[in-house]
């Protein structure tokens, strides 16, 4: 496989350069100091480092291995004398390396009681000095899950062990997508260092971190989920085979709130005369690099009703929430309640409680937890084998929001957060992980939202309401996009972050679980009827299937295949290294294929078996793959081998491959199903008061007449109050203002495309196809308004678009 040289500049593959065949990250320590100001991370990461599963005796240097690159003038140590060293490549760019040492470990007082186990197994030899170090470090990655405290604790010191004065320097390059690391005269990978330091500095440019403004127009940060990842946070293995935990030190002003992916609620610690706080957070659970997510800004945390009194933004350079703090109302102090086990709302909109009924009780997740059960994946503190975890509907729980969007996010979103959760855990068992965050992200995010471990972000277009209110009495219809969004995000927890794609390509295995679930588990939330469950679930199938018939219209046939590498799915060159296929194509960033596509496949292969029967699968298989990293035939044959009669019936792995994975277009089945969903109830009552999909459902059709009055416009706006309805239906309306050129309206474009830029991308195109200068004027003012925030991505398309 050619994945080990530069990309080719005309391709639009992302290389993963790291050689996990060869040598693995176990464990990252990062030190890192934020500076809005300069929009620059300063830190360390230190890496603990284990032989890779074809280390062998040799230098991992055959076939695959990383080609050498040549040396930059300033560079003059990494010579040709060295090729011949063992090479640790990273994945990393954008980054100023300014350092890279060895640890010396055996410095580190509290690692002595390692050695000393050491010594007293086997012969009773100890090791010999020049290989403590690996010894030491083999020992601390080996430690039981039952120690991960005293692990953690013993990574942490030796992050700050001083650097190794004997067996000469370790020399280092960087190119276009690599760190590459060596130590002269080092030939093999047993030989090589177990503990690194690399000191380094992010560049504003970065792409794997988003410098903007949050609604407040203050400063903020946060990792936007590109398509590079993190490899310009920190040097790392984006590969996701090299899973790994890690620890985090994070400083940063006062009055800021630091998340991050970490299991731990941290408390911020206040570093006096110095105007800043450090937060500490950790996870024990292996995750593959690119699942690690920071956000840090003037977030506030939702707890309780807001008095008007405490919704103004502090003024820079001071305390906030210093006042103005009163009994059952929120404390616009970051840092109150801060650790909150459980939150809850005394207005809930959905009363989580009544999930319980006969048909989705407890004893639907407590007969997975029987006597035999053993987890398959390497050793962490996993909840699944924890009793207390199988009973645990909703996790611990926090809210943030820019101080202008709390009200809206007291409102809407945390009163959705415990009943979500326990429809999810409904639906498909044990909580993953142990807690969640969940922020509202500056407008400039271009997606809905994004999962991590331990935090969700959602993008305020999921908000509803006045431009200026707080969307209060909405309702629950006119929550409907905020709790479908959140349920998406909340499934990625198990499709996406527990259970994660062994090759990234395989999208639909993340994003096509996370679509077909969002419906069910929102179903649940709401504690529909089944007849009216199945209602829902016809409209939103009706709606996805004009959206991807759409699309499947007008792209590239290249980008509609769910597993574009075919037979070659998982396969990596003898290094490690490999290419995710169109990971840098702009146009497949908005595409919606695999999510669209791959739900489609899920609803076929239920039809076969029955819903329950599915459902329940699905929990045996979160049972089995927990942990683990897994390819679309993992799925298949355990479903095909759970449901033989489906094989009889003559639905093999190939017949499912040929139709729905490894071909562009429509399969059979979708085409045919299609019908179903135009004949339903809610399809036929859409004139009536309606839902949301409904009314997205009823733009979609009216954007197919070649004519409507300015009268008709202006009364379709004004009997569905258009400009309070959620961002999906605000689209289709602005969709509609655009074809008919209804000048009236172009305000509600206008503020669409500055404050929903997650889906506003398409209409930029739609204002200059239709030559109108006045639509074009305006697609030229609004990205004049937002280019400097907006996502590089979304600001490339666009910018072909308009310029």
């Amino acid at each position: 496989m050619d994945g080990d040289g530069d990309m080719d500049p005309g391709r639009d593959d992302l290389p993963l350069r790291a050689n996990t065949n060869h040598i693995l990250v176990r464990h990252y320590v990062l030190d890192l100091d934020i500076n809005l100001q300069t929009k620059v991370i300063t830190g360390t990461v230190v890496l603990f480092l284990e032989p890779g599963p074809l280390a062998g005796d040799g230098n991992g240097a055959g076939e695959g291995a990383p080609t050498p690159p040549q040396p930059s003038q300033s560079d003059d140590s990494w010579g040709d004398e060295s090729h011949r060293d063992f090479t640790l490549v990273l994945d990393c760019c954008d980054l100023t390396v300014s350092k890279v040492e060895e640890l010396d470990v055996t410095s580190v007082s509290d690692m002595q009681g390692l050695l000393k186990e050491v010594k007293g197994e086997g012969s009773g030899v100890g090791p010999q000095p020049d290989s403590q170090s690996a010894v030491l470090i083999q020992r601390l990655i080996s430690l039981p899950s039952t120690q991960w405290k005293k692990q953690h604790h013993l990574y942490f010191q030796c992050s700050h062990a001083p650097a190794s004065e004997g067996g000469g320097p370790l020399i280092s390059h960087t190119d276009r997508w690599s760190l590459q690391v060596r130590k002269r005269g080092v030939r093999t990978i047993q030989e090589f260092p177990r503990a690194l330091r690399v000191c380094y500095k992010t560049k504003p440019e970065g792409g794997s971190v988003r410098w903007t403004k949050d609604q407040d127009n203050r400063s903020c940060v946060y990792t936007a989920g590109s398509p590079i990842n993190n490899r310009a946070l920190f040097p790392c293995q984006e590969p996701p085979v090299a899973m790994s935990t890690w620890q985090a030190q994070v400083r940063a002003p006062r009055e800021c709130v630091v998340l991050l992916s970490g299991e731990n609620q941290a408390q911020p610690t206040h570093l006096h005369h110095t105007g800043l706080s450090s937060w500490d957070y950790y996870v024990t659970m292996p995750m593959p690099a690119s699942t690690f997510t920071l956000a840090v800004g003037y977030w506030r945390q939702a707890t309780a009703q807001l008095s008007t009194a405490q919704l103004t933004p502090p003024v820079q350079g001071t305390r906030a929430g210093a006042s103005h703090t009163h009994a059952g109302s929120l404390d616009l102090n970051p840092f109150t309640n801060m650790d909150r086990p459980i939150i809850t709302c005394p207005q809930s909109a959905l009363v989580y409680s009544g999930l319980k009924d006969e048909k989705h009780s407890e004893s639907d997740c407590s007969g997975l937890a029987d006597d035999d059960f053993t987890c398959c994946h390497a050793d962490y503190p996993c909840p699944f084998t924890d009793p207390s975890a199988w009973s645990q509907e909703v996790v611990p729980h926090r809210m943030f929001a820019p101080p202008s969007l709390l009200q809206k996010a007291q409102v809407q979103v945390l009163p959705l957060l415990p009943g979500c959760l326990a429809a999810a855990h409904a639906t498909l068992g044990v909580h993953p992980f142990p807690r969640l965050d969940v922020l509202i992200v500056p407008a400039s995010f271009s997606s809905l939202g994004m999962a991590s471990p331990h935090i969700i972000f959602l993008s305020q277009s999921v908000l509803c309401g006045d431009r200026e209110g707080d969307g209060e009495g909405v309702g629950e219809r006119g929550l409907s996009l905020c709790g479908s969004r959140l349920c998406h995000e909340l499934s990625h927890s198990w499709f996406g972050l527990a259970i994660g794609a062994r090759d990234w390509t395989e999208e639909w295995i993340s994003e096509g679980f996370a679509t077909y679930l969002e419906d069910i588990i929102w179903a649940r939330a709401q504690q529909l009827s089944s007849k009216e469950t199945e209602e829902q679930s016809q409209l939103k199938a009706l709606l996805r299937w004009r959206r991807l018939s759409d699309e499947l219209q007008n792209s590239e046939e290249q980008l509609q295949i769910l597993r574009p590498n075919m037979e070659s799915t998982g396969q990596v060159s003898e290094s490690g290294s490999s290419l995710v296929k169109h990971a840098l194509n702009p146009e497949k960033t908005f595409m919606q294929v695999h999510y669209l596509k791959g739900y489609f496949l899920l609803r076929f292969l239920a039809s076969k078996v029955g819903l329950e029967y599915f459902l329940h699968f699905f929990r045996l298989f979160i049972k089995k793959y927990h942990g683990q990293l897994i390819l679309s035939q993992d799925f298949l044959q355990m479903l095909l081998e759970t449901f033989p009669d489906m094989e009889r019936q003559g639905l093999t792995l190939e017949a499912i491959y040929a139709d729905w994975l490894d071909r562009p277009g429509v399969p059979k089945w979708l085409c045919e199903g299609s019908v179903v969903w135009t004949q339903t109830r809610l399809v036929e009552d859409v004139k009536a008061e309606v839902m949301p999909e409904q009314l997205v459902l009823l733009l979609e059709i009216l954007l197919e007449e070649a004519e409507l009055s300015v009268t008709s416009l202006h009364t379709i706006k004004r009997t569905y109050d258009l400009p309070k309805q959620d961002a999906e239906v605000r689209h289709r309306w602005c969709e509609l203002v655009i074809k008919h050129k209804y000048a009236q309206a172009y305000g509600d474009v206008e503020h669409f495309l500055i404050h929903d830029q997650a889906m506003g991308v398409y209409l930029y195109g739609e204002l200059m196809i239709q030559e109108d200068s006045r639509q074009q004027a305006l697609a030229r003012r609004c990205l004049s308004l937002v280019q400097n925030e907006m996502d590089k991505s979304a600001r490339r398309v666009v910018e072909e678009m308009v310029l």
